[in-house]
């Protein structure tokens, strides 16, 4: 038990410290751009109710340190996101507009997680966990929904991710990964289980979309190409030169035509 115990700390450990910089290749990525388009600020605010329901989730059930600690950083990453994507175009909302909803937010967060694990953690301690179940629930509904706007975004690009750092969902789903594992140790937390592993796959779903779309433009680029469009493109140019230098020598030099003729 103590083996167990142990393992599962530190697998959940790792997966703390992959979600503690999770999310910063894609603040660094929206910094550095000044642009937000194809990161619609629906996406990271329904990330932000989903970790504020993992957080309160996670407390009540009392897991591993680093289990709790990790709803608390993702939720806090995401905030920072969603505030990004409201102040960089194309959306562009209002100094006042931005800071007043991210101020709301955090206020709902303190007041929402502290009241419900005060009520619910004894409760939970004395066996009854249907209430808990139920922000578990809340919690992956809103994870899923939340990844259904970039979904959205490309249908609009023919499958091209846009606005959406692959570093970021590389190290997301590598934490929900080490996260999974440390809960296939000891006690299963099926929820928690079922929470990640939809995360995983629709995060998935983005890689594969992606690389479907490089291939179909590639193959695009080739059929329209072709093996001798740069030896024709060459000579096209070189004619076209010809003429256009005929032409200019015709306009200086008339008389030239007059003694061909």
């Amino acid at each position: 038990m103590a083996l167990e115990n142990t393992t599962s700390t530190v697998l959940s450990t790792i997966g703390t410290v992959i979600w503690c910089i999770q999310l910063s290749p894609q603040i660094y990525f929206l910094h550095k751009k000044k642009d937000a388009e194809g990161l619609p600020p629906i996406f990271m605010l329904l990330w932000c109710i989903s970790g504020l329901f993992m957080c309160i989730y996670f407390v009540v059930s009392d897991s591993y340190i680093p289990m709790q600690v990790q709803p608390h950083l993702f939720t806090m990453l995401c905030s920072v996101a969603w505030v990004q994507s409201m102040y960089y175009p194309p959306h562009s909302y209002g100094k006042k507009r931005f800071l007043s909803s991210a101020a709301v937010f955090y206020l709902c967060w303190i007041g929402l997680e502290v009241g419900f694990c005060v009520w619910l953690r004894p409760v939970y301690a004395h066996g009854t966990h249907w209430e808990n179940l139920i922000f578990g629930i809340l919690a992956t509904v809103f994870l899923c929904v939340g990844l259904l706007p970039p979904y959205w975004e490309l249908l609009h690009r023919n499958g091209r991710v846009v606005g959406i750092n692959f570093l970021f969902l590389a190290l997301d789903s590598s934490g929900a990964v080490f996260s999974m594992a440390s809960m296939c140790i000891g006690t299963v937390d099926a929820m928690g289980m079922i929470l990640y592993a939809i995360m995983i796959a629709m995060e998935l779903g983005l890689f594969v979309s992606q690389g479907i779309w490089l291939l179909r433009f590639r193959l695009r680029r080739t059929e329209k190409d072709g093996p001798g469009s740069d030896v024709e493109a060459v000579f096209s140019d070189s004619s076209s030169e010809i003429r256009n230098a005929s032409d200019a020598n015709t306009e200086k030099n008339p008389s030239a035509t007059v003694r061909e003729t």
